[in-house]
């Protein structure tokens, strides 16, 4: 926890602003919130703000999201803690909260995005009671990891490792409330209504919300996939992915839980060890790069030598040019291409290998870096469950921009960025049967 704003506490009820840790269990902000309220001897309440727009979101994350809230309301008042649902403006409707309900002290979940953080910085300027800000997401909080934007991986993991031991800790329980401290009943059906009604992106079916189906896909990783992961991870018929992203981007999952659950686990080491990597290290990387550089979803976020590899190849010819349109459609010549766009589209999730090569080849196929840039985050926010995320914009920044890599063998249009080929993909995966299986529709048929 870090304090945003002081101020003396109030003798009203603790507002927990749940916002980026959709879940009850396991969230330390709403624990912090319980501890302060019982402190203080006050009330608790948790609201979330439904905003009607969220960048390129679209009724498939809506409904994903509101689907979870509901569960939350739901598990909350089994605890006697009542759940409120405002809609609007976050900072305008959370403003107003505080003030006709006399809050006494908020709390709120850290996000690195500049959107929430502008969201709680005009909060914090119009509010007068203590604002307090709970790293939930991370298992390390994010400003304790590092001061400072971190080079890659390997300048980040030894900070991270070295920390593990002082915040990879088991959760204490959420206590009941003694009684209710008011009635607030949630109508989805309006505010399902109320957000934005571009249907582009319809709603998938193969993936259940919220924190029930969060756990049951844990335990089906744990028992079933975690031994072989470090072997097929970059198999995508192999079907041996966790499938844990959507349910950590909107926090119906905590990675904290996911950690001490791997960590417990019967697989091997090195299983263990790989999918840590990826769930701690590169996750929480992507945070510190978010956090530190305000420009993380633009080109002139990467880092000197890549911007100048790619001026300097802008003039390049490239094979292909490719509109927006025809990009959104997977009407390119490349089969592969196509077939990780449908993925998208269709189930709202692509296979983290192919998230690679299908960022590259927008750079490859469009007129300019910048271009190239705001397509990719347009498409992967527009479709993705976990879209609008610090491991899209940091993923995508990686294949095009070269942050937390290295140059590499100058090529045309790339310049020194790291290439990817058709040809190298077909050597490490099977091209074939994964373009069979998104065509067939068969993908996902285990869910």
């Amino acid at each position: 926890m870090r304090v945003l704003k002081r101020a003396p506490v109030g003798r009203g009820p603790v507002a927990y602003w749940m916002s980026r840790d959709q879940r009850v269990e396991d969230n330390w902000a709403l624990l912090h919130a319980q501890g302060l309220a019982r402190r203080e001897e006050v009330p608790l309440m948790v609201v979330f703000c439904l905003a009607p727009r969220f960048l390129e979101a679209t009724q498939r994350q809506y409904n994903f999201m509101l689907r979870g809230l509901e569960e939350i309301a739901t598990r909350l008042a089994h605890k006697n803690i009542p759940f409120v649902l405002k809609t609007g403006d976050p900072p305008r409707s959370i403003s107003a909260l505080v003030e006709d309900h006399d809050v006494g002290a908020l709390v709120t979940d850290f996000d690195p995005l500049r959107v929430k953080r502008r969201w709680k910085q005009a909060v914090i300027e119009q509010v007068s009671i203590p604002v307090h800000e709970v790293d939930g997401h991370n298992i390390i909080p994010c400003w304790e990891t590092s001061p400072k934007k971190e080079y890659a991986a390997y300048t980040i993991r030894p900070k991270i490792h070295r920390r593990l031991p002082e915040f990879l800790t088991d959760f204490p329980p959420l206590r009941p409330q003694k009684k209710p401290w008011m009635d607030e009943v949630v109508n989805w059906k309006q505010a399902q209504r109320g957000v934005t009604s571009d249907e582009q992106a319809s709603p998938v079916n193969w993936l259940t919300p919220g924190e029930t189906a969060a756990q049951q896909m844990l335990t089906t990783f744990l028992v079933r996939k975690l031994s072989v992961y470090p072997q097929w991870r970059n198999q995508p018929t192999a079907r041996a992915l966790s499938n844990l992203s959507p349910y950590l981007h909107f926090g119906h999952l905590s990675a904290q839980r996911v950690a001490l659950a791997v960590q417990q686990s019967r697989a091997s080491r090195a299983a263990k060890d790989s999918f840590l990597e990826e769930l701690v290290v590169r996750k929480e990387l992507s945070d510190n790069f978010c956090h530190y550089e305000e420009r993380y979803d633009t080109v002139t976020g990467f880092p000197d030598w890549a911007r100048e590899t790619l001026d300097d190849h802008r003039g390049d010819r490239r094979p292909y040019l490719y509109s927006r349109q025809e990009l959104e459609q997977g009407r390119t010549h490349d089969e592969l291409w196509n077939a990780a766009q449908q993925e998208m589209v269709t189930w709202g999730k692509m296979h983290g290998y192919l998230r690679m090569y299908w960022a590259k080849k927008i750079l490859e196929w469009t007129e300019s870096p910048e271009q190239a840039m705001e397509t990719a985050i347009y498409l992967n926010d527009r479709y993705e469950l976990d879209g609008r995320d610090p491991n899209g914009y940091t993923g995508i920044a990686w294949a095009m921009g070269g942050v937390h890599d290295r140059a590499w063998k100058e090529r045309p249009v790339f310049g020194k960025i790291r290439y990817m080929s058709h040809d190298g993909t077909r050597q490490k995966m099977d091209v074939e049967g994964y373009i069979r299986q998104v065509e067939q529709g068969t993908l996902y048929k285990d869910f």
